[in-house]
């Protein structure tokens, strides 16, 4: 192998897992290889929303900014809106995003995720950590960074794999507004985790 062969695959190979950001915390993804079915858990449970100190403090900021115009007019309907919307997009866009993308990406292996508490094995995703992107002028994606654990379903002391994602940047389709970015940025999730998964199977 040439010097300049092995630089080139040692930058992809560098810049490949760089990009994916990721960190094994315990157990390995080799543990994974015979699982067919996985029942699909959620947990936003003390998620950090960037530049604010808490979710709570995003939310106050963003409603208020929804209250009032400069007319005086006020428009409590349309912070409320957003309020509904920030926690139903949850049920409604990320997880069902997630679960979606995970199984295109699997469905060869005949792998799938969903909403099963029968299956023998479950995967969590937790959110640690989100951006919500914006779009005026122009459009800058979602990111998340989330902690997904893989543990038997019955015996939940019995973990396969614990692995974080850090910054993962939303997949770039059609924006309608702020929850089908963040839906683009839990397929992305989906994404980098079949990634590491089919490294395996």
């Amino acid at each position: 192998m040439t010097k300049q062969l092995f630089l080139f695959l040692f930058l992809f190979t560098s810049f490949s897992v760089f990009s994916q950001r990721y960190k094994i915390l315990s157990g390995d993804l080799k543990n994974l290889k015979d699982i067919t079915e996985y029942n699909c858990t959620f947990d936003y449970k003390d998620m950090e929303v960037n530049g604010f100190e808490s979710e709570e403090a995003f939310l106050k900021d963003k409603i208020e900014k929804r209250k009032k115009y400069d007319d005086g007019k006020d428009l409590k309907g349309k912070a409320a809106a957003f309020e509904k919307d920030w926690f139903e997009d949850r049920k409604d866009k990320y997880e069902p995003g997630f679960i979606a993308y995970f199984n295109e990406q699997l469905k060869d292996k005949n792998i799938k995720a969903g909403t099963n508490p029968e299956a023998k094995y479950t995967l969590n995703v937790k959110t640690t950590w989100i951006y919500p992107g914006y779009e005026v002028a122009n459009v800058e994606p979602a990111k998340i960074s989330a902690t997904i654990t893989i543990y038997e379903t019955t015996n939940p002391s019995n973990v396969l794999l614990i692995i974080a994602f850090d910054k993962s940047i939303g997949i770039v389709k059609d924006y309608r507004g702020q929850g089908d970015r963040i839906k683009g940025a839990y397929e992305k999730l989906a994404k980098n985790l079949t990634l590491q998964m089919k490294r395996f199977l």
